[in-house]
């Protein structure tokens, strides 16, 4: 039986929110936000361990006590320039533990509102996966392409466009040598891609969403209070 682990990447520092912090240790509901973060994949009962990739340099995580996450949390300092970086250097580190065919779930930080009916969802429909997947939401909105002087240049169809979410889900081996061979990709799915494979899209929801601006907080606050 392939097993499950989790990495979180958190060495960014969320430029584009503007806060004095890294966005991923403002309060949310009297919490950090990636408390929540890690909440919902350490209380999981599919993933056996979680690591946090955070910055060699980061000063904010011991101001915190995460010892209500219990003791499948781990954390590692060796964050990268970019994304694609830190997770392979959290790969690394999961080395002593991870076998080629355990199942690997890479979670964006600052999306604090992943629910375990999401979770459940992946997990389950991709237990049998030739490559793995991701959570994913078909584009509602119409989308337009702006030139340079932000007008409409062209309206986009938006027939099979997805958004992709996080976690996406890999087998270790794979996503490994896929990181190794792709180092430019924003996220896991499209160094699998670069492999010539097909990630599988498992439909999330909205509410899964990414706090990068400042309306994103209080958003995520209301869907975390309508939860409880």
């Amino acid at each position: 039986m392939a097993r499950h682990y989790a990495i979180v990447p958190a060495a960014g520092s969320g430029s584009r929110f503007g806060a004095e912090k890294p966005k991923q240790y403002l309060d949310l509901l009297g919490r950090p936000l990636i408390f929540h973060t890690l909440a919902a994949l350490t209380a999981c009962p599919e993933i056996e361990r979680v690591w946090v990739v955070l910055a060699p340099d980061d000063p904010w995580w011991p101001r915190y006590d995460w010892s209500a996450l219990g003791p499948k949390l781990e954390t590692v300092r060796c964050g990268g320039a970019t994304r694609a970086e830190s997770v392979s250097n959290g790969l690394r580190a999961a080395a002593m533990v991870a076998a080629d065919d355990d199942w690997i779930l890479v979670h964006d930080a600052a999306r604090p509102c992943l629910s375990a009916a999401m979770l459940a969802a992946l997990t389950d429909e991709l237990a049998d996966d030739p490559v793995g997947g991701l959570l994913a939401v078909p584009v509602a909105d119409t989308l337009k392409r702006a030139d340079s002087a932000q007008r409409v240049a062209a309206t986009e169809p938006r027939d099979g466009l997805w958004q992709a979410q996080t976690p996406q889900m890999f087998r270790y081996g794979r996503l490994q040598a896929a990181l190794e061979n792709c180092r430019d990709v924003t996220d896991e799915a499209g160094a699998i891609e670069s492999l010539g494979l097909s990630p599988k899209l498992v439909r999330g929801d909205a509410t899964n969403l990414k706090v990068t601006f400042p309306a994103d907080l209080p958003l995520a606050a209301m869907i975390l209070r309508a939860r409880k």
